[in-house]
C-alpha cells in the first residue's frame, strides 16, 4: 500500500495527539515521500523528530536513527514507547543479553525503529544484520557533522552517506539545527538530496530575550548570583567550559542558596544520569553544565540559559541557547563575554594539529603496508602520537584524496562461553556443521570458562572463509547456545594508486588541518564580534544561518541599549617563560623525546594538552604540565619553537 500525506496526518492525530505539523515538517515529509530524501534544518526544539517518528510508523520496514547523542535516544524512545511505538537503541550502555535482545526483535520485523550512534556501523556484526534488514528510512541527526568545513566535522559521519547506498536503504532524511548555507550545499551533496527537497525553516526566536554582557573574569562570579537573584526563579542552564568550573561554579551557587548541581562528561554515567533526572523533575533548579549537557533533552520550559565562559562558536551558541524557551513563553539568554576566555578555547583548536611528524610517519606506515591491509586505530594513534578523532580524520582526508579506501571493520578477537556443554551443542548438528564446530573450537584457546579465538587464524588454518567461521558463532550466538565477546577492532583499507608521493600527501594533510585550525580560531573571533557588533545581534545571529531579517529585534542587547559594547582588555600577564623551570623542562623533554621532542607537542604539554604519548609516559603527573594553561597556545608555541632551537643549538 502506498503511504500518502493523507495517511500520515492521520497518524499524526491518532498516535501523537497533535491537531497539526509545525512549520517545516508537512514539507519534510512530503519531500520525503515525492523524492526519497529531504533535509530538515529546523531550529532546536523545532520538532525536528516527528519527521522520522511519523513515516517510521507509516513505512513498512524498519526506520534506522543515527544519533551521537544517548541522551536523545533515552528520551526518544521513552516517548515513542508511550504512544505504542515497537523502538530500541543499540549503544555502548547495553550489556550483551541486551544487545542480543534488540537484534532478535530487528530480525523478527517488531521494530518500527532503531536508534544507533554512528560508530556502530564500524561494528561487522551489526552490518551484516543491517544487510538482512528492509531499511525504509535512514535518518541522520546532526547531520551538519559530515560537513568537512562544519563546526563539529566528525569522521565517522562523512561514511553514513556511503554507507545508506551500500545498505540500499529506501530513503534518506538529514536533520541538524545549525547550519549555515555552505553546510547545507554539502549535507546535500553527500547524500543526494536536491535543493528542493531541503527544507530550511527561520532560526529567529522572538521569545528568546538575547543580551551580551562584557565581563571581567574576576566579576562573572559575583554577576551570575547576582541576575540568579535579581530574576524569577525558573529552570536554568549554566554553560562553562571546563569541568572543573562545572564543579567549582555549582559549589558556588549552592553556598548562595541555590539549587545547583555540576554535570560534565568526567561524571559517572550514572551521576550523570541522576543530575539529569534531578534536573527535569523541578522548574526552579540549576545545572552548571559543560556542553556535555542538553542535548537531545525534551524539556521545555528552560528559562534561563547563561553562558559563564564563552562558547567556541556561533554554532554551537545557536544551539544551546536554543534549549531555552522551547515551550515559547519568554525566556532570557545571557553570554558574559570575557576575552580572557579566547587563548583557553584556542588551545583546543591549535592542540588538535599534529606535527608535521606525527603526519609523515602515518602516512610512511600506510603507503609501505601494501595494497589490501588493516590496521588497529589504537595502535596507530599510539605509534604516531595523534589523537583518535584527529587520526580518524587524517584518514578520512587519505579517502577524499582517492589514496585510500575504506572496507568494513573486523574484530580480531572473538570469545565464546558455551551455555551448555560442546559434545551437547555439536550434537545438535549434521555431519558436516558438526565437524566444522569442532574443528573451529578445536582451534580455540580453552581457558576456565571462555574459548579465544582469532577467526582469521582459525579460518587460515582450516582453509576456509573468515565469514563461515564469524557466521557459524553468531548462529550459536542468536540461538542462545553461546555468550560471545569480540575484541580489537581492525580497520581494513585499500590502495587505490600504485605509487604516492609520501611528502606531497603528508604536506597536503598538514595544509588541511592548519586550515581547519585557522577556522576554528576564526569561530572565536566571530563570538566576540558579535558582543561589539553596532548593530541588531540576533539579526547577525540568524544571519549566520542565511536568515535574512529587516527590522530590529527589539530584545537583544544592542537593541536595548542602541549602543554597541566594548570588551574589557584580556589580562595581562607576565612574559612567557614566567615560571616555568627551564632545566626541569629540558631533562622532562630530554626523557621523553617521542612525547616532547617537537615545539608543537611541548606547548601541548605546557597548556595542558594531552596525547596519546604524554597519556603513556604519565606525564600529565609532572609538576610543569599545564604551567602555562590559559595562556595564548600561539604564543606558548612560539616560545616553544626558540626553546627547541636553543637546546638543539647547545
Amino acid at each position: 500500500m502506498t503511504t500518502t500525506i493523507a495517511t500520515i496526518e492521520a497518524l499524526l492525530v491518532e498516535r501523537f495527539g497533535f491537531s497539526s505539523f509545525r512549520p517545516g515538517q508537512r514539507e519534510v515529509v512530503e519531500a520525503l515521500l515525492t523524492h526519497d530524501c529531504a533535509l530538515a534544518v529546523f531550529p532546536t526544539g523545532a520538532g525536528k523528530s516527528l519527521c522520522y517518528q511519523l513515516p517510521a510508523i507509516a513505512l513498512p520496514g524498519v526506520t534506522v536513527v543515527v544519533s551521537p547523542l544517548i541522551a536523545l535516544m533515552k528520551d526518544q524512545l521513552d516517548f515513542l514507547r508511550s504512544r505504542g511505538v515497537p523502538a530500541e537503541r543499540l549503544d555502548s550502555s547495553l550489556t550483551g543479553d541486551e544487545v542480543q535482545s534488540v537484534t532478535a526483535r530487528l530480525h523478527s520485523g517488531e521494530l518500527k525503529l532503531l536508534f544507533v550512534a554512528p560508530e556502530r556501523f564500524n561494528n561487522e556484526r551489526f552490518l551484516a544484520s543491517m544487510r538482512e534488514c528492509r531499511i525504509s528510512l535512514f535518518a541522520v541527526d546532526e547531520a551538519h557533522c559530515i560537513s568537512e568545513w562544519g563546526h563539529n566535522f566528525r569522521p565517522d559521519y562523512l561514511k553514513l552517506a556511503q554507507l545508506a547506498r551500500d545498505l540500499k536503504v529506501e530513503r534518506v532524511l538529514a536533520l541538524t539545527a545549525t547550519a549555515t548555507p555552505a553546510v547545507v550545499e554539502s549535507i546535500c551533496e553527500g547524500f543526494g538530496i536536491p535543493p528542493e527537497a531541503a527544507v530550511v525553516t527561520g532560526f529567529y526566536r522572538p521569545n528568546l530575550e538575547l543580551l551580551t554582557t562584557p565581563v571581567q573574569a574576576s566579576e562573572r562570579d559575583a554577576l551570575l548570583v547576582e541576575r540568579l537573584r535579581s530574576r524569577p526563579r525558573g529552570s536554568t542552564i549554566v554553560y562553562v567550559t571546563l569541568q572543573k568550573t562545572a564543579e567549582r561554579v555549582a559549589e558556588l551557587l549552592e553556598k548562595a542558596g541555590f539549587a545547583a548541581r555540576a554535570y560534565h562528561a568526567g561524571m559517572d554515567p550514572d551521576d550523570r544520569t541522576r543530575v539529569q533526572d534531578w534536573w527535569m523533575a523541578a522548574d526552579d533548579r540549576v545545572v552548571v553544565a559543560t556542553i556535555a549537557f542538553g542535548m537531545g533533552i525534551d524539556k521545555a520550559d528552560v528559562r534561563f540559559v547563561y553562558h559563564y565562559n564563552l562558547p567556541k562558536s556561533l554554532e554551537s551558541y545557536s544551539q544551546e541557547i536554543g534549549r531555552a524557551g522551547r515551550d515559547g513563553k519568554p525566556s532570557v539568554v545571557e553570554l558574559f563575554a570575557c576575552p580572557d576566555d579566547a587563548p583557553l578555547l584556542e588551545s583546543f583548536a591549535y592542540g588538535d594539529t599534529p606535527t608535521n611528524r606525527s603526519l609523515r610517519g602515518l602516512v610512511d606506515e600506510l603507503l609501505s603496508a601494501g595494497r589490501d591491509f588493516d590496521v588497529s586505530l589504537y595502535d596507530l594513534s599510539s605509534r604516531h602520537d595523534l589523537r583518535q578523532l584527529v587520526l580518524r580524520t587524517a584518514l578520512t582526508y587519505l579517502e577524499l584524496l582517492g589514496v585510500l579506501r575504506q572496507g568494513t571493520p573486523y574484530y580480531a578477537g572473538y570469545e565464546a562461553r558455551p551455555i551448555e556443554p560442546l559434545e551437547q551443542i555439536f550434537g545438535r548438528f549434521d555431519v558436516n556443521r558438526r565437524s566444522f564446530l569442532e574443528s573451529v573450537f578445536a582451534c580455540a584457546k580453552k581457558g576456565r570458562t571462555w574459548y579465544a579465538l582469532d577467526p582469521t587464524g582459525v579460518a587460515a588454518r582450516l582453509k576456509q572463509d573468515r565469514n563461515r567461521v564469524t557466521r557459524a558463532l553468531e548462529y550459536l550466538e542468536q540461538k542462545g547456545l553461546i555468550e560471545l565477546r569480540v575484541s580489537d577492532v581492525r580497520n581494513r583499507y585499500s590502495r587505490l594508486r600504485p605509487s604516492e608521493d609520501a611528502a606531497a600527501l603528508a604536506s597536503e594533510l598538514g595544509e588541511r588541518f592548519q586550515r581547519r585550525e585557522e577556522q576554528e580560531i576564526a569561530r572565536i573571533q566571530q563570538v566576540l564580534q558579535l558582543v561589539t557588533l553596532g548593530r541588531c545581534q540576533v539579526n547577525a545571529l540568524v544571519g549566520h544561518f542565511g536568515e535574512k531579517r529587516e527590522a530590529p529585534c527589539g530584545h537583544c542587547s544592542f537593541c536595548k541599549s542602541g549602543a554597541a559594547a566594548n570588551l574589557p582588555d584580556r589580562r595581562p600577564l607576565p612574559a612567557l617563560p614566567a615560571g616555568i623551570d627551564a632545566r626541569a623542562l629540558s631533562e622532562a623533554r630530554a626523557k621523553n623525546l617521542s612525547a616532547l621532542g617537537e615545539a608543537r607537542q611541548l606547548a601541548r604539554f605546557l597548556c595542558g594538552l594531552t596525547s596519546p604519548t604524554t597519556s603513556r609516559a604519565r606525564l600529565s603527573r609532572n609538576r610543569l604540565f599545564g604551567a602555562l594553561e590559559g595562556r595564548g597556545f600561539a604564543d606558548v608555541l612560539e616560545w616553544c619553537r626558540c626553546f627547541v632551537a636553543r637546546r638543539a643549538a647547545e
